[in-house]
Formats: C-alpha cells, structure tokens, sequence
C-alpha cells in the first residue's frame, strides 16, 4: 500500500514537472513574434488607425481584423521555413528560385523596405518635432543616425528586449484608456466583423492593410527564427520549435491587433464622435488627455519616438536580412552586405522625407505601397514552403498550400479594386 502512494506522489510531482517545463518551453520560444509586432504598431499603423476611427468612425475594424488573421497564417508559416531549413526567406528565394524571380521578389522587398523605414523615421520626426520643435528633415536625420548606430553595432539579440519593452509600453497606454472612454461596444464589436467600404476609405483601407501584413516582416522573422539554427540540433528540436512556435506568433499578433484596434476606437470616440477628422499626428496626442491631463501630449510624443526608433530598428534589421539574401547570407550587422541593406534602407528613406510635404499623408501613402507589394511577398513564400524539395518532410500540407494562395490571390484582388476605387475618388 505504502508502495502504491509513493508512486502515486511520484506521478503526481512528475505530472507538475512535466507542466512546468511546458511552460517555460513557451516562455522560451516567446520573442521573435513580438520583435515582429513592433513593425505593425509603427508610426504608419498610427497614422492609418487615427485616420479610420476619427473619419470612419468603427467602420473599419474589420480590415484590422482580417489583416491579423492572415498575418497569423502567414507569419506561422514563414517561421516554419526557418525553423525546417535554417533559411530565411530572402536566402531561400535565392537558393530555390530562378535568379530573375529572386531578383525581381528581392528588390520590390527592399523597395517595401525603403518605404516601411520612411515611415518609421518620419514618425520619430514628427515625435520630435512636437518635443523639442526641431525640423521634420532635423529629426529624421537624427533617428536615421541613431538607428544606424544601433543596427550596426548589435545583432537583434541586443535589442529585442528593448523593443518588446516598447512595444509593451505604448500598447498597454492605449489598451487602458478604453476603460475610460465612452465606447458602443456593440458597434464596435459588429464593426470587427462586418465589412464595410465607405466612400472615400480605398486609401485608408490599403493602407491598414499594408499597416498590418507588412512585407518586411515576412523576411524578419523567418531571419529572426533561423538564426536560432534549430535544425542542427536534430528532428525532434525542430518538432519542438515548431510545436511552441505558433503560440509565440499566435500570441504577439493578438497583442497587435488589440492595440491597432484600441487606436481605432479611442480616435472614433474621440474625433469621430465629435465631427473632427485627424490629419497630423499631434492633434491624436489629444487621445490621452482623459488618463494624463495636460501631460498628454508630451507622453504621447514620447511613445511615438519610442515607437518610431524601435520599427526603424526592425525595418533596417529587415533591410539587412533582404539585401544579404540576395547574395544567399544570413543577416549579420558585421557582414558588409547586411550593412549595405541596412544603410540602403535608412538613407534612402531619409532622401524621400526631404521631399515630402504632408507628413501625415506620407505616413498613409507609405503604408499603401506595402500594400502592393505585399502579394508578391506571399506568392514567393507559398512557393517556397510548399515545396518539398525545399520543406522536406515539413512541406505545407495542401489545405495550408490553398489557404495560403487563397489570400495571396484576395490579397491582389483586393489591392487592384482599392487602387481603382483610389484612381477613381482622385479624379
């Protein structure tokens, strides 16, 4: 009898050992979906939010919505390609695709690049503008040093801590003002799920869309991911990683898309509500009177510096990775082909801000040409994952393979009949 009770503790302390391991194997596999999730809480997801909620009111939750539940499918699905093949997608195309493919992919990516760090960059000028008063091409050039100093002197293990911290800073700010603010639920919930194209949102529209299922973080995260090279240490790791992976990436876009909705709905309470429409970045500093009193804009400022700087580090981390495909490298801020990447995004960025005259336009259009891009992004990934000579035994399954080519086909769908309803409101 003693026999069987020693067993029976015995089973039950393994029983909580095996829990505990359980756990701490997700917290362990817990980080490079929320390095990813600073990309789509940057300056361009602000500008698009404010601008759906303060003109369309909750019309336009659902596009945040949607867009995150690709991004789940697709971001889960590009990390298994680093996890199987210790590539990432920018060396994958080189390796398994015609050069002329890989070329064509690779350079539209760093052109979505460019505009992705534009817009980062813009927004931590915009931050520091409203600071300090110093010139938009004053700041731009100082957040474009200062992110250069940092890519090139790190890997992203130095600063991923940081950019989590961020993120969890400026999303937890917006997530508690709901509680202070005189939301309709019921709209707001039928609005998630109801799709709807108001007149004069094809912009907008495209431009959460680009905001959300940004190109640049297809790349970055399959980077991110393989550069843990799971795949040397044997089948059952990668079945491990792979296990533990998709409540990482499950877990960081929930947390996105919380925040990108929370924008939407304090901007439609606040502006929609009122009959005023946002169109610079300082007037949403008014979102965080209710919890900080005069003190509002000032913390907002700062939020959008921070939010700025650390996407501007995850844009040139991108940038790197796109470029040191094209010569079939993985990312590495020593490598001189990852720093061109990195320089080519930042500099380039920084030249298209001297020309531009409406900041907050700037930010909405940026988001939009990631928009365009982004099925050409997604066409390359599917390829890539769905082979089995690049997958091994881990090649999509075909339900995956036409889930995925079913979003990259509406993906395009959508983005020519948003640019035909765009053409069209412009004349």
């Amino acid at each position: 009898m003693w026999k069987e009770k020693l067993n029976d503790i015995r089973r039950h302390w393994q029983a909580r050992e095996g829990s505990l391991q359980g756990g701490l194997d997700i917290l362990r596999h817990i980080g490079p979906g929320l390095l990813v999730t600073v990309g789509f809480i940057d300056p361009g997801n602000w500008a698009s939010n404010f601008a759906a909620g303060s003109t369309f009111g909750y019309s336009l939750l659902w596009v945040v919505t949607l867009s995150t539940l690709m991004l789940i499918i697709l971001q889960h699905n590009v990390a298994h390609l680093g996890i199987a093949t210790g590539l990432c997608l920018a060396e994958a195309a080189t390796r398994f695709t015609p050069r002329p493919v890989s070329r064509l992919t690779l350079g539209s990516a760093m052109l979505a690049s460019i505009s992705t760090s534009m817009a980062e960059i813009l927004g931590s000028a915009i931050a520091l503008e409203m600071l300090f008063d110093l010139p938009i091409p004053v700041g731009a050039a100082a957040t474009t040093a200062v992110a250069a100093i940092l890519l090139l002197s790190h890997t992203y293990r130095c600063v991923e801590k940081g950019i989590i911290a961020f993120v969890s800073l400026i999303g937890f700010s917006f997530l508690y003002e709901l509680t202070l603010s005189h939301t309709d639920w019921a709209m707001a919930l039928r609005s998630t799920a109801m799709p709807a194209l108001p007149e004069g949102s094809a912009l907008i529209i495209m431009s959460i869309l680009g905001a959300v299922v940004m190109p640049h973080n297809l790349f970055l995260h399959s980077e991110v991911v393989q550069s843990r090279q799971i795949q040397t240490h044997g089948e059952a790791n990668i079945r491990h990683a792979m296990k533990y992976e998709f409540v990482d990436t499950l877990f960081a876009m929930t947390v996105g898309w919380a925040i990108n909705s929370a924008m939407i709905i304090l901007a439609a309470d606040a502006f929609f509500a009122n009959g005023h429409i946002v169109s610079s970045l300082d007037e949403a500093g008014q979102l965080l009177t209710p919890l900080l009193g005069g003190e509002a804009g000032l913390v907002f400022a700062l939020a959008l510096l921070m939010a700025g700087l650390a996407s501007t580090v995850t844009s040139g981390m991108a940038a790197g990775t796109i470029f040191a495909g094209l010569y079939d490298e993985a990312y590495d801020a020593h490598d001189v082909h990852s720093r061109t990447g990195i320089l080519l995004s930042l500099l380039l960025a920084l030249a298209v801000i001297f020309f531009i005259g409406d900041p907050f336009r700037g930010l909405l259009v940026s988001q939009a040409v990631l928009s365009l891009q982004l099925p050409v992004t997604v066409f390359l990934q599917v390829g890539l994952t769905s082979s089995r000579r690049v997958m091994g035994r881990y090649v999509n399954s075909r339900l995956t393979t036409l889930l995925l080519y079913a979003i990259a086909v509406f993906v395009s769908a959508l983005n020519l009949y948003l640019l035909y309803q765009l053409l069209t409101e412009m004349n």
